[in-house]
């Protein structure tokens, strides 16, 4: 007998390889019999009226379970939304790299016949609560389970910013950017710009500069409690990206601040699952040379 009763499918938006195996899982879910729901736009995309589907807001409130079968991108824009519901995730991965999304197409079943049985382990990743305020009125606020980043614009010069943390001056900063990431985000834009890989228990978060002038500007891990500000000193037409998924186009004096959000999510790995091996393999540590 499952645990999950109520099961929701996500799927890689505008991907026309999606449709099998979202249709193979949502038959192998109902023959053990697990109530199935697609997301609107999952339906709407592989055409398939056999399932109630549901606004992501929907699903949070009255699934189990939600299966996102697709990239690290599709996964970060799940999360982010179903975050404050406490919706428990499993990711399977039809992308790239699949840090989040670490189940295969191919194990898929064998991996979800084990979590539907409770045989798996619970990683819990922080997000980050961003908001930028303008003439000191907020002008965005946004959840970002990767990263903020504040980076230049096209016409080529270089950023400049003011670093405060919990109230304290840090540094005056001239760069390409900022990035301000979570542990989750330690492997993607962060680990590009020299940043540490942070291990997802850590509850930490990463200030990674992005080629910036001085070379003693170098990454700073801060705890999980740390209240991060950033001044927009020079703008150099730059923008603050959030999970580069949506944008906010910066102007002098603008400010960001950052700290972790209230409200985690929650992966779901079968048991064994372990973060060394995941590393080893998406990052192809030890191959031969």
């Amino acid at each position: 007998m499952s645990k999950f009763k109520r099961v929701a499918l996500i799927g890689k938006y505008k991907s026309p390889e999606i449709k099998n195996p979202l249709l193979r899982l949502a038959g192998f879910l109902v023959d053990r019999e697990v109530k199935v729901f697609l997301d609107n736009l999952t339906a709407a995309n592989i055409g398939s009226g056999k399932y109630e589907s549901l606004s992501l807001d929907e699903i949070g409130k009255s699934v189990d379970l939600a299966i996102v079968v697709g990239g690290d991108g599709t996964m970060l824009n799940i999360a982010r939304t179903l975050a404050p519901y406490n919706t428990a995730l499993v990711g399977v991965n039809q992308g790239r790299l699949g840090f989040l999304t670490d189940l295969s197409i191919e194990s898929m079943q064998n991996s979800i016949e084990l979590i539907l049985k409770g045989d798996y382990v619970v990683e819990e990743r922080m997000l980050l609560d961003a908001e930028v305020t303008r003439n000191f009125a907020r002008e965005k606020k946004v959840l970002a389970l990767n990263d903020v980043s504040v980076n230049k614009g096209a016409d080529g010069g270089l950023i400049e910013l003011e670093v405060l943390i919990d109230g304290a001056f840090v540094c005056f900063l001239r760069a390409d950017g900022l990035i301000i990431t979570t542990p989750t985000g330690s492997t993607a834009y962060a680990l590009s710009a020299g940043g540490p890989i942070l291990h997802p228990s850590l509850n930490c978060m990463g200030l990674v500069p992005v080629s910036a002038h001085t070379l003693s500007n170098r990454p700073i891990v801060l705890n999980k409690g740390a209240l991060i500000e950033v001044k927009i000193l020079k703008a150099c037409d730059g923008r603050v990206n959030f999970d580069s998924h949506s944008h906010y186009n910066l102007k002098e004096n603008d400010r960001i601040s950052v700290r972790s959000a209230s409200s985690p999510i929650r992966l779901l790995h079968p048991k064994g699952h372990n973060y060394y091996a995941m590393l080893r393999q998406k990052l192809h540590w030890s191959d031969s040379l």
